[in-house]
């Protein structure tokens, strides 16, 4: 077992409070942080935010932070699958200090766009959830989640045949 000497216990002492106050720094960034969906998909009429709007709206408070925001994409394959790993990292002052992942597949073909386009749309799609992981910002409002594209909710469809049954009663 280490001998705890005051050398010891003081550097202890500084790197927890460095974890303490970059754990805060997080906290103030992500309460800061105002992420607008700043793109607008006309087909499925709705508005969303992409990876470059959030990184783009979270750049002045990682200069305020004295912050840095790193991303890093590896291609890994899973059951025969091939999928984009984004790791984002938040370090300060060349400390990283916080981390999130996310995995996007690779989808096997997709009209209109080569490979080189597959994976780029795949990353960007990573990227997007591992910063809004990091950055605790919630898309269940956004279009990803709320997209029905153009199919009812099975319990939004019983309902609606319900009401016409009892209106014809």
């Amino acid at each position: 077992m280490l001998a705890l000497t005051q050398n010891n216990a003081q550097s202890y002492i500084v790197n927890l409070l460095l974890i303490m106050e970059n754990k805060n720094i997080l906290s103030e960034i992500q309460t800061e942080l105002k992420a607008p969906k700043g793109q607008r998909n006309n087909f499925g009429n709705y508005n969303y935010r992409s990876a470059e709007d959030i990184l783009e709206a979270v750049k002045p408070l990682l200069k305020k932070h004295n912050c840095a925001l790193v991303s890093n994409d590896e291609m890994v394959e899973l059951s025969g699958r091939v999928y984009v790993k984004t790791t984002v990292i938040l370090a300060f002052e060349n400390t990283p200090f916080a981390s999130a992942t996310a995995f996007a597949r690779e989808a096997l073909t997709k009209k209109g766009m080569d490979e080189a386009q597959i994976t780029g749309s795949a990353s960007s799609y990573s990227k997007k959830y591992a910063l809004n992981s990091l950055l605790a910002i919630d898309d269940t409002k956004d279009a990803d989640f709320t997209n029905k594209h153009g199919k009812d909710s099975p319990a939004t469809s019983t309902k609606a045949v319900a009401k016409t049954k009892s209106e014809l009663i």
